[in-house]
């Protein structure tokens, strides 16, 4: 059981870690800051944090387990303002969904203190943020990625291991740049393909015509398209090499496509879907299921 944990960021990530482990009793004490008051004493309300917070660095003051949970262009700077009450064996996590940047702020920011970082990337998340939606089944059944640097401390990453399991998630260890080069295919990508694909339809002169014609095949497709902006204009911006070698995999992809459509090359065509159709069929039946909703 960890004394107190010092939430940095009271949205949904931060609020359903903190429920988490309360529902778990894994901590005795949950001190939480958020920029908005309004947002912490709506956690406090709820029952996810048992303190309020003035500062960044106040929620870390006698913390044993501190996650931030904050936008990853401000991980560095957040870093920088707790960094003299990161002790050893004091252990830090972020949730970020890009890991090369921040491992870098956090050598930056943390410097001989980094050994205390253990990045992580929860596979998890609903479409409506902020501590209202927090829920303490969040990571139940969901991946974590872990993404230790050369220079943390073992027993900090063992920790953060025994951690995540035991509020129900499936701990993987990764570097930080296999982590953004993979999360750029099945993550960032289909977020900007869906981004991109919807705006194409709704800035149309009929676009908001089509759109009252879209049936649960449009909305499966562009749900992802709901997503918070500036939280992917992050995401996007940081791992943007990655993000844009998938792009042109799937220009590719896309050309092979529109060729066979332009050349009314049925069997070409059609084969190009069965290969994809068939690949996403094998890919589901492999795949673990998601838990059932509580």
């Amino acid at each position: 059981m960890f004394e107190q944990l010092g939430i940095i960021g009271c949205g949904l990530m931060g609020g359903s870690f903190a429920l988490a482990l309360k529902r778990g009793a894994l901590v005795k004490r949950v001190v939480g800051y958020s920029k908005s008051p309004s947002t912490t004493e709506r956690a406090l309300r709820m029952g996810v944090i048992d303190v309020v917070a003035d500062s960044a660095l106040q929620a870390v003051a006698g913390s044993d387990l501190v996650l931030l949970a904050v936008p990853v262009a401000a991980t560095e700077t957040t870093l920088k303002a707790i960094r003299h009450l990161v002790e050893p064996g004091v252990l830090v996590m972020d949730v970020g969904s890009t890991k090369r940047d921040v491992v870098d702020a956090a050598r930056r920011a943390l410097r001989e203190r980094v050994s205390s970082f253990v990045p992580a990337h929860p596979i998890a998340g609903k479409e409506a943020a902020g501590i209202r939606n927090a829920d303490a089944a969040l990571y139940s059944g969901r991946q974590v990625i872990l993404t230790p640097l050369p220079q943390t401390a073992p027993q900090l990453v063992q920790k953060a291991t025994d951690i995540w399991s035991a509020i129900g998630a499936q701990v993987l260890k990764m570097t930080p740049e296999n982590h953004d080069s993979a999360f750029a295919a099945v993550s960032h990508l289909p977020h900007l393909l869906a981004f991109a694909y919807f705006g194409s339809v709704l800035n149309q002169p009929a676009g908001r015509d089509l759109l009252s014609l879209a049936g649960p095949g449009f909305r499966d497709f562009t749900r992802i398209a709901a997503s918070d902006p500036t939280m992917w204009r992050d995401i996007l911006m940081a791992n943007r090499e990655e993000v844009l070698k998938q792009s042109q995999r799937f220009r590719q992809s896309l050309d092979a496509l529109e060729s066979a459509v332009l050349a009314s090359n049925g069997p070409a065509l059609e084969e190009l879907l069965r290969v994809a159709a068939e690949g996403r069929g094998q890919w589901q039946m492999s795949s673990p299921k998601p838990p059932l909703p509580r």
